[in-house]
């Protein structure tokens, strides 16, 4: 009478593991990106307000250069390749601070952590590449949803798995997911409306993320991130996270299936121009106007 738990096989509770660790990785490093800012911040260097990419090839000659004693900001401008030469004259007076021995000492440990957990992922990624193998076609079609990297791809193959049966529609996957909101009621009055519960964090962190990145697209999931954005980001991002499980069950459902966009405009084009000039009219009416439509001239 009661429906078993999901456990996923052997094979991806292994790819499991280590997409969560490659997740708990990244969070490590993330945490001491922003202690190197802070740092920076204490020593008066405004490098991370010039740079968009901090620990890109120019951010990270120049901090090499910060820890083996130079000071001078001239010279630590000239470190710029490419595109940042064109704020040479930004940097110079980004890096006027008090950089001292103390802060070189401990940017110094901080670049060697980061350095080592970005090599700790790089030979996580080919196990993880070798152990997601046998699902490389799934990969690929997951990889077609607006927002989803192989990344993602590699995350929602663990976390899901690949069987749809274990879900009997895309609902049920949305809700043991949690990404479906909870309306909690007593004696008429509706309480916790906007709670979905807590789930799979792994699975929730993913699908904000690809729910924010396809935000950014001309695409249907686009679309629909920014409409629903003015009500709230965090009912945006639950609403298109549901809509990208939505496609994710399909896609595990058929193995023949693919994404198919409908349109950044879709829902401009389900919308009846008549009824939109109907509310605007009503609603103006309700507050005493007397509403007269002439056609504008074409």
């Amino acid at each position: 009478m009661i429906r078993p738990s999901f456990v996923p096989p052997a094979d991806l509770r292994r790819l499991r593991d280590l997409t969560r660790y490659r997740t708990d990785l990244v969070n490590v490093r993330t945490a001491e990106m922003n202690r190197v800012e802070k740092l920076l911040e204490d020593a008066q260097i405004k490098l991370g307000t010039v740079a968009s990419d901090m620990f890109g090839a120019s951010g990270r000659s120049m901090l090499a250069a910060l820890v083996a004693g130079e000071r001078d900001p001239k010279r630590l401008a000239q470190f710029a390749r490419t595109r940042m030469r064109r704020k040479i004259p930004d940097l110079e007076e980004a890096f006027v601070g008090e950089f001292t021995d103390h802060h070189a000492y401990l940017l110094r440990r901080m670049l060697a952590r980061i350095d080592a957990t970005t090599a700790d992922i790089t030979d996580l990624e080919k196990k993880i590449e070798a152990a997601v193998a046998p699902y490389a076609d799934l990969v690929a079609r997951l990889d077609e949803i607006p927002g989803i990297g192989p990344d993602s791809a590699h995350v929602l193959i663990a976390e899901i798995g690949a069987d749809a049966t274990r879900f009997p529609t895309a609902g049920h996957l949305a809700s043991w997911a949690k990404f479906t909101p909870i309306t909690s009621e007593s004696a008429g009055r509706r309480k916790g409306r906007n709670s979905t519960g807590k789930g799979n964090r792994y699975l929730a962190r993913t699908l904000g993320e690809a729910a924010v990145t396809a935000g950014r697209t001309n695409t249907f999931l686009g679309a629909r991130y920014r409409r629903l954005t003015r009500r709230g980001k965090k009912k945006a991002i639950v609403a298109v996270g549901r809509s990208i499980l939505t496609i994710v069950w399909h896609l595990l459902a058929d193995p023949d299936a693919h994404f198919h966009d409908l349109g950044p405009d879709y829902f401009d084009r389900r919308i009846d121009p008549n009824r939109v000039r109907r509310t605007h009219v009503h609603a103006l009416e309700a507050q005493g106007f007397i509403v007269t439509l002439t056609p504008a001239a074409t």
